[in-house]
């Protein structure tokens, strides 16, 4: 860990959402000068974290900032865990690396400085608000293989997410979590080293654990975040968990394809027998949307006849 982080941490660990702490308080005991914990508060807010400051008063976090135990996280995850306090990016850190890892290896950080979501859009990655992760995955039957698998690791984030007591999530063909019908969680699953007997797989995702009113304006959806339950889930015990539940259904898609878990892709779509555009650019088909076939495309009804269509985005249909 770089120093300046080590004294970062520091000031963030002292600091609450719900009380106001002096920079003399902070000052003493870190061990640092006044102006120091200023500066490094301004740094802070310079990688998102939404930092009240009142003269007289001092500081307080504008909403819960939940940040991993790396220590925990390492000890407990079996693969290989790459923990970053920054990166540009952990999808592209795994591409980087794709040929020294095995089925599992993770990295792990709390800000990204270039997050980057499908179709090359922009993901806000405040310092520690969030989960930004990836996994590597090796699959040995080559690209044809990966069909479907977004829709395998939506439904391992669900399931992960109930057994913490977290409601009312669905599921949006192909890489979208909602809760509340707004945007939990994203997916974003990069290929590399590719061929017909071998395929290597960054399976990106992030998790809106506290979100900001400062964050939420660059945000053009709705969304939704864990901060507003009764009691919101450990960010490292929610990321180990959800470590082990991937594992366990990348195997079983492994070895038994995508058909273990339509049932439960059925049960959190959220646009099943809806009308629907299938968005492919640059042309889009509207049509009342009839769910997902074994291999993950889509079942689209268009007056009496239903066809199956990859790739694209579904978006519903304006009213």
């Amino acid at each position: 860990m770089n120093d300046h982080w080590v004294t970062k941490k520091q000031i963030l660990n002292l600091l609450q959402h719900d009380e106001y702490l002096s920079g003399e308080q902070i000052a003493q005991q870190i061990g640092l000068s006044r102006t120091a914990i200023n500066n490094h508060v301004m740094q802070l807010a310079e990688y998102g974290v939404d930092i009240f400051s009142v003269k007289g008063k001092g500081y307080k976090l504008s909403n819960p900032l939940p940040l991993f135990d790396e220590t925990k996280l390492i000890s407990k995850i079996e693969n290989r865990c790459f923990y970053f306090d920054e990166i540009k990016s952990t999808n592209a850190f795994m591409l980087q690396h794709a040929d020294e890892l095995k089925n599992g290896d993770i990295c792990i950080a709390e800000y990204q400085s270039a997050g980057r979501g499908r179709r090359g859009r922009f993901w806000v990655s405040p310092y520690g608000h969030h989960v930004y992760a990836s996994l590597f995955w090796r699959l040995n039957q080559g690209m044809g293989a990966a069909m479907g698998l977004s829709l395998v690791v939506g439904c391992s984030i669900v399931k992960t997410l109930q057994e913490y007591g977290v409601e009312n999530l669905g599921l949006k063909w192909p890489n979208d979590i909602y809760k509340d019908n707004k945007k939990l969680a994203g997916i974003l699953i990069e290929l590399s080293g590719h061929s017909i007997d071998e395929c290597n797989l960054v399976i990106g995702f992030g998790i809106n654990m506290s979100m900001s009113d400062k964050h939420a304006e660059d945000i053009d959806q709705p969304w939704n975040d864990l901060s507003t339950l009764g009691e919101m889930p450990n960010k490292t015990d929610l990321l180990i968990d959800l470590h082990q539940q991937l594992k366990k259904d990348l195997s079983l898609f492994e070895a038994e394809g995508l058909a273990p878990f339509i049932s439960q892709w059925e049960q959190h779509d959220l646009f099943i027998n809806k009308k629907v555009d299938l968005i492919m650019s640059p042309k889009s088909i509207s049509g009342v949307y009839r769910g997902i076939d074994e291999q993950g495309a889509v079942l689209l009804d268009i007056d009496g006849t239903v066809s199956a269509h990859v790739g694209g985005e579904i978006s519903l249909r304006p009213q």
